[in-house]
């Protein structure tokens, strides 16, 4: 097929992807036909195909389309073979918006634990790109602990072979000896982090025909929701509606299913050349899930106990579209207050986003108490030039977000004058770009207005780091040994009595709790809930330990003024 025709014929087929529910399947059914048919010269081409055709498998008009479009991402891989074979360029698909399609290859610098998973997960598939590499000497300084006499050859030589060394060591699989060979050292899981990404390899995944690649990867569904009306706009959606209605069932998952559902999401992100924290390292025991309509289910957990946060509770989430991955959420909080990053994959973000969104906003509400949600910078724009380009700031100001900074409140306000007056005015990204600088915020009824506007979780970090630079000479271990002492004789506790994660939090609670004068003056029973406080964010889920958070009115008031105020930088 001739490209100008080819080009058509894929620009119908995502005008009429967009409007399912209103076109007739029957046409849908013969455009997919006519492009099933036909030759791409280009793997740009292929990829637009590949992108309505993952659209369609999300967000299907009935049982006829669903499956011919099964059908044809089965060939893909085949597909992408014989583009190959003719010497096809595959630089667009390096891009993280078509990045993951079946038979195609991935290379990243990925961190200790993303690789380790990977080698684990699909071995054979995973190896160093040796041949892009270009730092031998941090080789030559980590690679002789784990390598009889290499540092014969490595501190004198100037030719040494690492990968053969690597290879005579390993029996073939360099890349996984080395990951096993790291994973036996007597360090932190940080040190392990550090240790491999100071090595600065260079990591390829063939993805082949595999089920984590985006043109496959789907969970089975016992019924597939069929668009047969018009997909759900933004306009269409209000939060106050949505966040208003009754609570969600969940359902606590299994720790095994907990963990396939984590390894979906991981896989699905990798893919996109994404590493996430809360995927990473991931509690599968902490699963909860909630089936909220329209084949959408959402699925939230938070970190394994040994690496969650200093202070704030945090939750990780996923969203299948009759069992496709769409989306993920990131959901970090204190007290009632959270900051959200939600990230539909760029080939769903015609389908339903504002309404699924609303369901997010309802289970976290849920599942954490919170009531005033702000969205990070980025999200709207700031170093992120898709998010100009798409408008997100309007996006989340006509869900009912409004900016925390004062002045962009006067922008956004003048901005809105020149839309009612000319409503086919367009915001300049210029001030688009003015808009992003600060976070926005949705407040749910019965939220403090405008209480959580100059609030950062690092402005306690900065008062920390500023007592320790005045009182100690910046010597951290000293000021934690005496903030730990200090704070532990004011609630009347040993908390070297306790268990190693329950030390933990103490310590890291214990930097912030110091800075306040009156602590000793607390209550007996207000010192006892915050001794619980502390316990629970070692040993209790992240719901529960934002639940008691709450419930420490005093603990808010203190936190939230520190929080809201720095001075000195």
């Amino acid at each position: 097929m001739a490209a100008h025709a080819l080009d058509q014929l894929l620009t119908r087929l995502e005008t009429a992807k967009r409007r399912v529910g209103e076109i007739d399947p029957a046409e849908l059914r013969r455009l997919l036909l006519r492009l099933g048919r036909a030759r791409s010269s280009d793997a740009e081409s292929l990829a637009r195909f590949h992108e309505a055709l993952v659209f369609l498998r999300a967000f299907p008009p009935n049982h006829a389309v669903l499956r011919h479009v099964e059908s044809l991402l089965q060939s893909f891989s085949q597909r992408m073979a014989v583009l190959a074979a003719r010497g096809a360029d595959f630089s667009a698909l390096d891009n993280e918006e078509l990045s993951g399609i079946a038979g195609t290859e991935l290379t990243a610098f990925w961190n200790y634990d993303e690789v380790s998973w990977l080698v684990q997960r699909f071995p054979g598939s995973v190896s160093i790109v040796w041949e892009e590499y270009e730092h031998t000497d941090r080789l030559a300084a980590a690679l002789p602990r784990f390598l009889p006499l290499l540092e014969e050859d490595a501190r004198v030589e100037a030719d040494v072979d690492y990968r053969q060394w690597l290879r005579a060591a390993s029996g073939g699989n360099e890349l996984a000896w080395l990951i096993r060979q790291i994973g036996r050292l007597p360090v932190s899981p940080d040190e392990r982090v550090e240790m491999f990404g100071s090595l600065q390899l260079p990591i390829r995944w063939q993805l082949g025909n595999s089920p984590a690649t985006r043109t496959l990867s789907k969970r089975p569904v016992r019924q597939v929701f069929y668009h047969r009306e018009p997909l759900i706009q933004r306009r269409d959606v209000s939060l106050d509606r949505e966040l208003a209605l009754p609570p969600l069932r969940l359902k606590k998952l299994s720790r095994r299913e907990g963990e396939k559902i984590i390894n979906l999401c991981r896989e699905a992100t990798t893919v996109r050349y994404r590493e996430l924290y809360g995927t990473s390292l991931g509690d599968p025991a902490s699963v909860v899930q909630a089936s909220v309509g329209r084949g959408v289910e959402i699925f939230l957990w938070g970190l394994l106990p040994e690496r969650r946060l200093p202070l704030r509770a945090y939750q990780a989430g996923f969203t299948l579209k009759n069992g496709v991955p769409i989306n993920y959420i990131e959901g970090i909080s204190l007290f009632e207050w959270m900051e959200i990053g939600f990230n539909t994959f760029y080939a769903y973000r015609d389908g339903e986003t504002a309404w699924i969104y609303a369901q997010a906003l309802r289970m976290l509400h849920q599942v954490l108490g919170v009531t005033c949600i702000s969205v990070y910078p980025y999200q709207l724009g700031k170093d992120n030039e898709e998010a100009i380009q798409s408008g997100a700031f309007w996006f989340y100001r006509k869900l009912g977000f409004r900016p925390m900074r004062p002045e962009l409140a006067r922008l956004v306000a003048r901005e809105e004058k020149k839309i009612a007056a000319n409503p086919a005015y367009r915001t300049p990204p210029a001030t688009l770009r003015r808009l992003a600088q600060g976070h926005v915020v949705f407040e749910l009824p019965g939220s403090s207005h405008g209480e959580w506007d100059r609030f950062a979780i690092r402005h306690l970090g900065f008062a920390v780091q500023q007592r320790m630079a005045k009182q100690f000479g910046g010597d951290a271990a000293r000021m934690q040994g005496e903030s730990t002492a200090r704070v532990a004789r004011v609630l009347r506790v040993h908390p070297e009595k306790w268990p190693t994660r329950q030390q933990t939090a103490f310590e890291n609670y214990a930097l912030v709790l110091a800075l306040i004068p009156g602590l000793v003056r607390w209550p007996a029973e207000e010192k006892q809930r915050l001794v619980a406080i502390i316990r629970a964010k070692a040993n209790s889920s992240d719901s529960r330990y934002s639940q008691l958070l709450q419930s420490h009115a005093e603990l808010r008031r203190v936190i939230l003024d520190m929080g809201s105020n720095v001075t000195g930088l």
